[in-house]
């Protein structure tokens, strides 16, 4: 499975993505990051180009909400299907929100690497 981990907006931190980034390679993923502050379509181009199985989007910024409609509004109109999760800061009252935007998974604040792992063990 190819996973591309990505942070959009304006997110300046991405010590924990590279953290999960370096525990799902452990675990036998093939893993690409975008880097800092990409924007969606910069994100989907590289989905595309790099033919990745899920897009995981790390956000800090408290603009999860936002970025994931983004996310899915864009996905719609190009038509792009490409499994998704969301996870970083992210209170546990706005899960629900979330899922109802499309992505398969959210990762609230507090979970664990082992708990994303298991996630992506349990799609293979």
């Amino acid at each position: 499975m190819k996973i591309l981990l990505s942070k959009p907006g304006l997110d300046g931190h991405d010590v924990g993505v590279k953290v999960l980034a370096q525990a799902l390679k452990e675990a036998g993923y093939h893993v690409l990051y975008t880097g800092l502050r990409k924007t969606v379509d910069e994100i989907l181009d590289m989905a595309i180009e790099q033919r990745v199985d899920v897009i995981g989007l790390s956000i800090l910024s408290g603009t999860h909400l936002i970025i994931a409609e983004n996310i899915r509004k864009t996905m719609d109109d190009r038509g792009i299907q490409i499994s998704w999760v969301v996870g970083g800061n992210i209170p546990a009252q706005d899960v629900e929100a979330l899922m109802k935007l499309g992505p398969d998974k959210v990762f609230p604040t507090g979970t664990q690497l082992k708990e994303v792992v298991e996630y992506f063990n349990s799609l293979t």
